[in-house]
């Protein structure tokens, strides 16, 4: 009873039905608006829901598949909810099945409408969602950080602050400066609705002259070129090789640091998603 009346709850909040956007001079190649009923998985054939206990970067939360972490709203979102039980915290991470790869002389843009659950960031000590980009060679043994990561969005500790980074090359140091990554901030207006969007520009006639865009509502933050990573190998990780797509609430770890005594979970704590979508110009 308890996880239908979250779902109710939460559905609520959701926002209406609303198609991806259409951007002159590009096709939509992959989408997901995350339809189905309130209380419900995303689609299994669409995300792999992570189940784990065992965190990169010292996070303190295990991922499960519960509804009260993972749900669809009823109203074309998917919500995230960290929880705290007696010290112990549990949120939920979802990955792409979709994979999908910059080509050659095109634009790629990868973009997702996201707000935030509306605690003040002195209930949000440790809290860190995020929207990210990570090597598909991960998944067949390449080790991080030579897979490549492109983190479109995180947001950490409840402060209006929104980071793009990229992480690449070797750990600790290398061309990316390990474990900090190569990266760039923007101010949020609110913990309201925004899009968030990376764009992978193929066209220049050199890899040096390519580039990775980061935008918050159609506002330039952040950019990282081929000439400016200066290894044609290691920027190929980042921008011409496959990807899939993550979204997930942490808590804890090494950006954020720890929760404390007054980080609360449950609703007022949590992100929701849209839609994601990835175009490509035509």
């Amino acid at each position: 009873m308890f996880s239908k009346l979250l779902a109710f709850a939460l559905a609520v909040r959701s926002v209406a039905a609303e198609a991806v956007p259409a951007y002159s001079g590009y096709n939509v190649v992959w989408q997901e608006n995350f339809s189905g009923p309130a209380g419900a998985l995303p689609n299994e054939a669409t995300w792999n829901i992570i189940v784990s206990s065992q965190n990169a970067n010292d996070e303190w939360q295990s991922y499960t598949r519960s509804n009260l972490n993972l749900q669809l709203s009823g109203g074309n979102t998917v919500q995230i909810v960290p929880q705290v039980n007696n010290g112990a915290w549990t949120s939920a991470r979802i990955e792409s099945t979709y994979v999908f790869t910059p080509p050659a002389g095109r634009r790629t843009i990868v973009e997702a409408k996201i707000r935030f659950g509306n605690n003040p960031a002195s209930q949000k000590q440790g809290i860190w969602p995020a929207f990210w980009l990570l090597g598909d060679s991960i998944r067949h043994g390449t080790p991080w950080p030579q897979c490549g990561e492109v983190d479109i969005l995180e947001m950490v500790d409840g402060q209006l602050t929104g980071y793009g980074t990229v992480h690449c090359d070797v750990a600790p140091g290398g061309i990316c400066n390990e474990f900090s990554g190569i990266g760039g901030t923007t101010s949020i207006p609110d913990n309201s609705w925004h899009v968030w969007r990376v764009v992978f520009d193929r066209t220049a006639a050199s890899w040096t002259g390519e580039s990775i865009t980061w935008y918050r509502d159609g506002a330039q933050f952040m950019q990282v070129t081929g000439g400016r990573i200066n290894n044609q190998a290691v920027w190929s990780s980042l921008a011409e090789t496959p990807m899939y797509i993550i979204l997930n609430v942490a808590v804890g770890g090494d950006f954020p640091g720890a929760p404390n005594s007054a980080t609360l979970g449950n609703w007022g704590s949590e992100m929701e998603v849209a839609y994601v979508a990835q175009y490509q110009s035509t």
